[in-house]
């Protein structure tokens, strides 16, 4: 993901004895003037933070009182989140003779007073809850903390936590950098915060922040998670050991045999993503995404309308909360083709310019990137897309290098896809294990390749876990979905047309052409075979096997009738599979 923003702690962070930085405040203004927006996250009341830190205008904005109080220095927005003190509670603390401060809606004392503060509260049964800051504590409403604040800011800039670092010191930081996409706590800080954190701030306090924030600002993306709080459930394996993926920006190739959960798979994926706070565009050549309409946030376009134009769509994903799928099913091929090429540089240069969305899903992509020159419509440097095939070996290389790539295989027999997936595995696996593993897989099942951490350097296979929303199966796309040349079905040279580049042409030739001039295809057994190792349809092959042996007692053209009834029941239908144990 693309940094975009950073929300810094004020006292042991970038200040000291309340003093404020001037390296700090001189890094502030530089990642400002680069596009890159910055918050002040402090248990500080406001008042108080303007009496000791002077200029607040080096910061977008300012969330006080530990999460309850907005301030935007620009424009002259401030807000109260939550609601004042209760008048009675004031009250019993000065009863208790307890020294206190109070701002618009937090209570203050000295972390010693933690009894007598919590005294008052039991007895007069407040709604109020107790934080400690080091040696201050903290009376705040409840649901009140910095991530909260952080939010509600955020909502109002149309900023992402997900585009966010956050930067902290003590006991009140641990749910800003929960929340945050990346979390750095200072080594001069809590030993508690630094455990958790992504990554740990080293050198001279506070200076070496003003260090960190240049040095990660230049980077193209922000550092891999450590913390493993958002992860994607994939499944179990058979002891009932979850495997699942830390979120990071990688990008992630689903592939598999057509009709073995390849689609299923990739909007588990996306669902996950989407119902954790990510901003996720679906490229769906054929609408297999649809439903995920049902989950908050997500939009359809296109479809039985129009496709979105560039301006529409940017429009659509300038907000972080929104997740779009483009139903590109009512298109013809090319002109599918034509509109990803052109969509896919858009999508890259918006994210490069505002971090969204932060993951991009393109299915059927061996028909979008057989190339170098369709690979370069693939971002590497911030990477995290969804890349779903069931032709790996026709990806670009450059598309399948390892490094930072995470592989996923659904049932997988073709000697050709198994070489080119064993290319992907790191450690490589012995050949003949990747093949028996592959080819075992049942329809509900996958494989995690060696390469990712969370593979342990093995094949991990497991049992896909269930999603929310249900997963749309169109067979009708493979009709019009044409091969490569050296893929087309080859009719004797004898008849006319005699090359079919997809299921739709080679119906469409059955019943052109004559019957008399098809037996020798049917002796051989050629239109099964043709069906088996392009499409990699296996019960409707062998089906047509059957129906390539009647030729012997039959008259031809009922034969190949019958075979081109059996193309169409199978892919030109809506119901349930015409073949018995379809997949």
């Amino acid at each position: 993901m693309k940094l975009s923003a950073f929300a810094v702690d004020y006292d042991g962070t970038i200040a000291q004895h309340g003093v404020f930085d001037p390296d700090v405040r001189q890094a502030i203004a530089e990642v400002r003037r680069r596009g890159i927006v910055v918050a002040l996250v402090t248990g500080r009341r406001l008042a108080d933070l303007r009496r000791v830190a002077s200029d607040l205008s080096c910061f977008d904005v300012i969330v006080a009182e530990n999460g309850a109080v907005l301030d935007f220095p620009a424009g002259g927005r401030h807000a109260n989140l939550s609601h004042p003190p209760p008048p009675a509670f004031l009250d019993a603390l000065r009863a208790r003779q307890v020294v206190f401060e109070v701002g618009e809606s937090i209570v203050e004392a000295a972390a010693a007073e933690a009894p007598q503060l919590l005294d008052a509260i039991r007895a007069l049964e407040l709604p109020l809850t107790l934080a400690f800051n080091r040696g201050r504590a903290m009376v705040l409403p409840p649901a009140v903390a910095k991530s909260t604040g952080l939010r509600q800011a955020w909502h109002a800039l149309r900023l992402s936590l997900h585009n966010t670092i956050g930067i902290g010191d003590a006991e009140n930081d641990h749910d800003l950098l929960d929340a945050c996409e990346a979390g750095a706590a200072v080594e001069w800080g809590s030993r508690a915060l630094c455990a958790v954190a992504d990554d740990i701030i080293r050198g001279t306090p506070v200076r070496a922040v003003a260090d960190y924030i240049r040095r990660v600002s230049h980077q193209p993306r922000l550092a891999t998670s450590q913390m493993g709080r958002r992860r994607l459930l994939l499944g179990h394996e058979h002891d009932g050991t979850p495997v699942s993926l830390a979120v990071r920006g990688r990008t992630i190739i689903v592939a598999g045999e057509p009709g073995t959960g390849k689609s299923w798979l990739a909007g588990l994926i996306c669902e996950q993503s989407i119902l954790q706070g990510y901003a996720v565009c679906v490229v769906d050549p054929e609408g297999d995404y649809r439903t995920l309409e049902a989950l908050p946030g997500v939009v359809v376009l296109g479809g039985d309308d129009p496709p979105p134009g560039p301006r529409e769509l940017a429009r659509t994903l300038r907000h972080p909360d929104v997740s779009a799928v483009i139903d590109l099913s009512r298109l013809t091929h090319q002109a599918k083709l034509d509109y990803v090429a052109t969509l896919m540089p858009m999508l890259a240069a918006l994210r490069r310019r505002t971090g969204l969305p932060h993951k991009i899903l393109l299915d059927e992509a061996h028909y979008f990137l057989p190339d170098a020159r369709h690979a370069r419509v693939i971002d590497p440097t911030l990477a995290g897309y969804i890349v779903v095939t069931y032709r790996l070996s026709s990806l670009h290389p450059a598309i399948r290098a390892t490094g930072d790539v995470v592989a996923l295989v659904t049932r997988e027999r073709d000697a050709a896809e198994v070489t080119a997936i064993q290319g992907m595995c790191r450690p490589t696996p012995d050949s003949r294990q990747t093949q028996s593993v592959l080819g075992d897989l049942d329809v509900n099942e996958a494989a995690l390749l060696p390469g990712a951490d969370e593979s342990h350097g093995c094949i991990r296979r497991f049992t896909i876990a269930p999603r929310l929303t249900a997963h749309v199966r169109h067979r009708a796309k493979y009709v019009d979905m044409p091969v490569s040349d050296a893929q087309a079905f080859v009719f004797d040279a004898r008849l006319p047309h005699q090359r079919a580049r997809s299921l739709k042409e080679f119906i469409q030739r059955l019943g052109e052409l004559p019957a008399v001039g098809l037996v020798g295809h049917l002796e051989r057994h050629d239109f099964s075979r043709w069906l088996h190792d392009v499409f990699r349809d296996r019960p409707l092959a062998a089906h047509i096997a059957m129906l390539e042996s009647r030729v012997i007692v039959d008259d031809p053209r009922v034969v190949v009738d019958a075979i081109g009834q059996a193309v169409r029941a199978r892919y030109e239908t809506n119901g349930r599979p015409a073949l018995a144990g379809a997949a």
